[in-house]
């Protein structure tokens, strides 16, 4: 009896790991560099946009609550059909974020509103010494959509 082998003929996407010092200086490239990684997969702008935005907020949330120049790592990956993770890991696993409603005339305090508003889901990962935040944004509709 002869089994038949299918290949799937996608195109492969691996991820993408970046160890950084989290410096609000360097955002801005870090943003860059997981747009133009999103971008090479093939993902719409729209999605590459959001995920650099999401990986921004993630990352200016380290600056503020961990320390600037504070270690952190960015991972960016494609899940398998509709879906893309991200997520931002530091050495400090206490500052847990959280949703809050920010006054009008604050000039901070939106990040994770923003995460929730584009992603399909988010949350943290605590361990011992480390804390990830993740979100996962859909590689179908527009960040932000409906449903998003």
């Amino acid at each position: 009896m002869s089994q038949v082998w299918r290949v799937a003929t996608a195109p492969q996407r691996p991820a993408l790991s970046l160890a950084v010092l989290a410096r609000a200086a360097d955002i801005g490239a870090v943003r860059h560099e997981v747009a133009a990684h999103c971008t090479r997969w093939g993902a719409p702008r729209a999605v590459a946009d959001g995920a650099a935005l999401c990986v921004g907020e993630l990352l200016a949330n380290v600056v503020v609550h961990v320390g600037e120049a504070a270690p952190a790592t960015v991972r960016v990956a494609w899940c398998g059909g509709e879906r893309l993770r991200l997520a931002v890991s530091d050495s400090d696993p206490r500052p847990l974020p959280v949703l809050m409603a920010a006054a009008a005339e604050a000039e901070s305090g939106r990040g994770i509103a923003l995460i929730e508003a584009f992603a399909l889901r988010w949350g943290v990962e605590q361990g011992a010494y480390t804390k990830t935040v993740w979100c996962e944004l859909s590689t179908t509709r527009p960040p932000g959509g409906s449903g998003c």
